[in-house]
Parts: structure tokens; C-alpha cells; sequence
């Protein structure tokens, strides 16, 4: 059984869905503090003209070490009001802007009580869009035992051991933190995913490679979709 791990991410890049392809079994891993300025409530899509914005999910008041399954999104349509409205300038260029606005605004309208539960629900809706499938399961809700990780590159290690997974499949970042003897030990396989990241058209000169999901569904069909999430290496 193949396993990937990832934190629950706001509208990710495609090679996030890459991973959830690639793999058997896909695990959100909510159980670590949260970091500011990472994925977990912003991502990239076009700017107007050229160049590209953040999209930000504002966040209810929390410590700072508060763990990612303890954040909760603000609770103001105002903030989600905000993201639609920069997503409409691609109504101009975008071929598949109204059913992905649509969905963007449905998921939205759904009430989540926590960043982990929203950013499911996003990653979920956008499969089943896409038509790439994907059973929900986050780490918080598995009773995982993390009594023998020592360091951050075993997390990963110990909970493929506990889903008795025969390889783990990890994106090209961050492979320093990881003991290729530990996982061969335990006899499990360790891979990365390479994406390939390939140019779609953006009706535009540039392009901005590795932009949110949601890029690449405004301009893509879900047929051509399928075609980006394969191309991809494990190594």
C-alpha cells in the first residue's frame, strides 16, 4: 500500500493532487503546530496584467503554538466575499471560470468549524470536480502513536509503520529530513514525487508555473486535468 502524508493545504498546486493520485491511502497530518506564512490558509492565483496575488483564509484568534487541528477559520463571509472577488477577473480569460467559481462559492457555504475541516472539504469538492478520487482521512481523527518520533523525518516513518503502508510517497522538498535506512528497516519503500509542472495556457505572455488548483481549473477541463496530474516521476 502506497501512503502520503500532507498537511491540509488551502486550494494547493497541482502537484499536491499529484500526491493524492500517486498514492493508496492519503493522510491531512494535522497534529503539528501550526506555521505562519506557509499553505495551510493562503496560496497563489493570477494578478490582473501579470505577476501573481495571494489568496488569504483569515484565522480566528489562536496561541502560537497552537496545533494545526486547533485553528479555526475567521468567522466573516467578508473574508470569503473578498477571495471571490479576486478571482473574477477571470471571467475575462478563463474558459471554465463559471463552473469554478461556482464551486469555489459552494465550497465556501459550507460552515467548518475547523482550517483542517474546511481545507478537507475544498480538497474533496475539487476532486470530485477534477474527477480524481479521494477518501478523506486526517491524522487527528486516527489515534496515531507518535511516542518514538525523535526527530522530523520520522513522523512520516511511524505512522507508515502503523498504516502498514509498503511505501511512502513525500513531494521533492525536505529530503534531507528523511533516513532512506530507517524506512528500509522498516520495510518500506521511500519515494518522491517529481512534478512536471507543465506550461496550460494562460492567456497570457508569461507563465506562472505552480499557481493554486484553482488556476489550472479555470483554464483546463477536467479531462485535460487528468492528463497534468500524470505528469509526474517518482524517484
Amino acid at each position: 500500500m502506497k501512503a502520503a502524508i500532507m498537511q491540509p493545504y488551502f486550494y494547493p498546486y497541482i502537484g499536491y493532487f499529484q500526491l493524492i493520485h500517486a498514492a493508496d491511502r492519503f493522510i491531512l497530518f494535522d497534529d503539528v503546530q501550526y506555521i505562519r506564512h506557509g499553505w495551510i490558509n493562503r496560496n497563489r492565483i493570477l494578478k490582473p496584467g501579470e505577476g501573481f496575488q495571494y489568496i488569504i483564509m483569515p484565522l480566528a484568534a489562536h496561541s502560537r503554538e497552537s496545533l494545526i487541528r486547533e485553528i479555526q477559520p475567521a468567522d466573516a463571509d467578508n473574508h470569503k466575499d473578498k477571495i471571490l472577488r479576486q478571482i473574477e477577473h477571470y471571467k475575462k480569460t478563463a474558459p471554465c471560470y463559471k463552473a469554478v467559481r461556482a464551486l469555489i462559492g459552494d465550497c465556501f457555504s459550507t460552515h467548518q468549524d475547523t482550517i483542517t475541516g474546511m481545507n478537507g472539504h475544498c480538497l474533496k469538492t475539487t476532486c470530485d470536480y477534477i474527477g480524481l478520487e479521494l477518501e478523506i482521512e486526517v491524522s487527528s481523527q486516527m489515534k496515531f502513536d507518535y511516542s518514538q518520533v525523535r526527530d522530523a523525518g520520522e513522523w512520516a516513518l511511524r505512522m507508515c509503520e502503523q498504516l502498514r503502508a509498503t511505501t511512502y510517497i513525500n513531494p521533492p522538498g525536505g529530503r534531507e529530513l528523511f533516513d532512506a535506512g530507517k524506512f528500509e528497516a522498516s520495510n518500506i519503500q521511500l519515494q518522491f514525487l517529481q512534478p512536471g509542472l507543465k506550461a496550460y495556457n494562460q492567456r497570457r505572455p508569461h507563465f506562472e508555473s505552480a499557481l493554486s488548483i484553482i488556476d489550472v481549473m479555470m483554464f483546463n477541463e477536467p479531462a485535460a486535468i487528468k492528463d497534468l496530474l500524470n505528469d509526474y516521476q517518482l524517484v
